[in-house]
This record gives C-alpha cells, structure tokens and sequence, in this order.
C-alpha cells in the first residue's frame, strides 16, 4: 500500500524525533557519570548518525514510491504524439548512493502498436542510462578507492569499511576504468587544442622565475604482445612545477607546493600533445626560464626541441653518474678499490666544467670496454646538457629525483603489484585517476567532469 506524502512526513518526523530523545537522553544519562570516555561518545555519535541515516534512505524510498508517474511526469506528452501507453507493471532498480541504496520502484508504460517502452520516473529523477545504476558522484567515490588502493579487491574492502556499502571488485574496477576513461577523453580533447597552437608563446611576460618541465618512462605489464612478443608498454610521465611553488626546508627535503603530472601509455607522439598542455596549464609563458629535466633519452631530447625551443636542457645527474659506475664497473672487472675512485674523478672534473678532460680518461679505456663507446657518445650528446656548475650557480635543480618518485606514487605503486597484467586502456585509465590525484587536480578534473 502506498502511503500519501503527509503520512510518510509524519511518520520520518516521529522516527528521527525518537533518535534524538534517545540519544539525548544517553547523553544526559552518561554524563552524570564519574568518567564520560570520548570513545563511548564517538560510538553514540556513530549510532545516531547510523540510525538517522537508514530511517532517512527508507522513507526517500518511500517517497519515491509515492510519485504519480502518469499524471505528475509524463501528463499528456505521449498522448499528443499519438502514443498511447498503458500499464506495463512494476519494474524495481536499485540506485547505489553516497548515503546508502536506493530501492525505487516504478512503473514501465508500454504502446503495443509501436512497441515502445518507457519508464518515465526515470526520466523524471534522471537515472536513464545511468551507468552501474549509480549516482555520478558514487561513481567518482568509487574510481577514488579504485586508483588508491592496492587492487580492486582492496577498494571493495575499504568502500565497505569506510562507507558500509557493498560494491563487488568488478563493479569497482568497471567504474574506475569508466571514470578514468573519461577523464583521459577530455584531458586528449585539451591536450590535442593545445598542440595545434603549439609554437605561439614567444618569450616571458617579465614575472622572472623558472617552470621546470621533468619527463621520464616506466614499464607496465599488459596483456597484450607487442611484434616482439613482449607484453611491456612504457607508461611515460611528466611532472610540471615552478620555483614559485616550493618551500625550502633546512636540512629537509623540499616540498612541492603545486604541481601536475600527466601520463600516457604510448607513443611520443601523442604524450607531447599531452606534456605540451601540462605546460601551457602551468603557465608556461609566463616565466623568464625554463629547465626541462631528463635522463638523456633521445625522444625527450627530440620532444623538448620541438615544443620547448628556448628551455634549457639538463642532463639528469643522477643517471650520468650511474652510467659512469656502471663503465667503470666493467673496466676494472668490479674491483671496487680500482672503479670507485677512478669514476669520482670523472664525476669530479664533469662537475668542474672538465668535460673535455672526462672524455679523454674515457677514451684512453676505450680498448679495454666496449662500453667506453657508448658513454663517450652519451656524453657527446649532451655536451650541451651537463654543466652543472653553472646550473647550480642559478639555482636550478640538476636531478630527476622528483620524476622517479612519481613513477613509484603514479605508476607502480597501483599498477605493477605482483602479479598484476593490465589492458592498454584500462592502465591508462588508472593512471589517468592517479596522475589526477597525485596533482590535487581531482575536485576540478575527476569531479567537475563527471558530476557536471
């Protein structure tokens, strides 16, 4: 029997009236008492809330039930295009919430001449073709938990702990990757406007500082083999910050203040698309210098060239060393007694501005490994990239450390648990969601687009 609208507002207002009194009479009660312990109160806030909020999703139920769908949704619509509907029968659909699930129930109208169907409640509360029978905004709850936790299966735990709703891991995992999916759509649709204007902004407007552009590429596993057979895509990543936004700590590592990172799992040729947005979101013009930071790789060499003439190239530090230990390693057969001093002197006189001097020590080995060639040619290369003395007289970061830890918090941290095998569309969905939530972008970019 369903209840008119005044008997289901007198009867929420009664429920929720002896909630109150009961709690407010534990309240006084316990607090007569010696000790009135904040767990205890935690516990009877948890009740009232929990008690209030199941009285209140019952009687919406209710009054959903209670619409006249015929008379107060569709009026005369159908009738006035020559549709004749009739009673077709209840239909139930159960829409998952923020707050709790949903049981509506409603009417299907069905025209037995053209054969069409239609369930007007839900036009009227707007739930026709809603996917996974979710609000918009459950769905960007769930693909949160569904990039930020371990695996799907973790997200389902955690959704049930935090929220007390149940969502199976493949309802979680279909969401996410819808979620991301979209996001990655709209990020492409700005990524690829921003390219076509590519090459415009000339020079700074005069407010000084330096807009660091940092890129970098990490495999992930997919189920798919490429000609070579291998299963492996390289996700690439690229970080966008400036000197504006960082604080200094003594002792301390910095702290980036604001930042963006962007991915893409596949070629070059559209992540640039995807790098070059990041940048002009971050105000790219707009600063006296730019450092874009990498590890020597020809295609970030190629990229920066095309998108980023004026910036100045930087060698990452780190991997020059590296390279330099793993030549000498070879050369002195792992001795390290032999290798280790004799790779500090190469550093040393590379952080002097001695370059010339490094690749003769190179050169003069270069019988002895086959590895002296490839070093020396990596050097060469980026003889324009690595005078690091100068660098750091302005200021500049000269390391990559800040790219490789997003690589951990963007990429592996999600996508490369053991044993875990990604689609290609379905990674770059993930790690679409994580690059947005590692930028504090989700309110504007996750949220704004779905729930919009």
């Amino acid at each position: 029997m369903i209840k008119n609208k005044e008997e289901i507002k007198r009867e929420l207002k009664d429920d929720i009236s002896k909630i109150i009194d009961k709690y407010v009479e534990d309240m006084d009660k316990n607090s007569n008492e010696e000790k009135f312990p904040i767990d205890k109160i935690e516990r009877m806030l948890g009740g009232i809330i929990g008690e209030s909020k199941k009285v209140i999703i019952d009687k919406t139920t209710e009054l959903l039930s209670n619409i006249d769908e015929e008379n107060e949704i569709k009026k005369t619509e159908y009738a006035e295009s020559g549709i004749k509907l009739q009673n077709h029968g209840m239909r139930n659909i159960q829409i998952t919430t923020l707050y709790g699930k949903l049981e509506i129930e409603r009417t299907m109208l069905y025209d037995r001449k053209t054969k069409e169907s239609v369930m007007p409640k839900d036009e009227y509360i707007e739930i026709t073709g809603l996917p996974f029978a979710m609000t918009k905004a459950m769905m960007t709850e769930t693909a949160f938990y569904g990039q930020n936790q371990t695996s799907f299966g973790a997200a389902s735990d955690m959704i049930q702990r935090a929220m007390g709703l149940e969502i199976n891991r493949e309802t979680v995992r279909q969401v996410s990757e819808y979620v991301g999916g979209k996001v990655h759509d709209m990020d492409t649709e700005r990524a690829n406007e921003a390219y076509r204007n590519a090459g415009e902004i000339e020079s700074a407007d005069g407010r000084g500082g330096t807009l660091y552009i940092m890129m970098d590429g990490a495999t992930v596993n997919t189920r798919i083999e490429d000609e070579a057979g291998s299963t492996w895509r390289e996700n690439k990543l690229v970080l966008v910050f400036s000197d504006r936004y960082i604080l200094e700590q003594k002792n301390r590592n910095n702290i980036i203040l604001k930042k963006e990172y962007a991915a893409y799992v596949g070629s070059v040729d559209e992540f640039k698309k995807h790098v070059y947005r990041a940048a002009l979101e971050n105000e790219y013009g707009a600063y006296e210098q730019v450092v874009v930071i990498g590890d020597g790789a020809t295609w970030i060499r190629n990229m920066c060239n095309e998108l980023f003439p004026n910036a100045q190239q930087i060698l990452d530090k780190y991997h020059l060393c590296e390279h330099i230990y793993d030549y000498a390693k070879t050369l002195f057969n792992n001795s390290a007694d032999k290798y280790t001093p004799w790779a500090e002197t190469v550093i040393e006189k590379i952080e002097n501005g001695k370059v010339s001097e490094a690749l003769d020590m190179i050169e003069e080995n270069a019988k002895n490994s086959d590895g002296a060639v490839k070093l020396t040619k990596y050097l060469q290369n980026n003889m324009d990239k690595i005078d690091y003395k100068y660098y750091e007289e302005q200021g500049w970061f000269v390391g990559s450390g800040a790219i490789e830890s997003g690589n951990k918090v963007v990429l592996q941290r999600r996508l490369k648990q053991a044993g875990m095998r990604w689609g290609v569309d379905a990674a770059q969905s993930i790690v679409t969601l994580r690059a947005k939530w590692e930028s504090r972008l989700w309110e504007r970019d996750v949220v704004g687009l779905i729930c919009s």
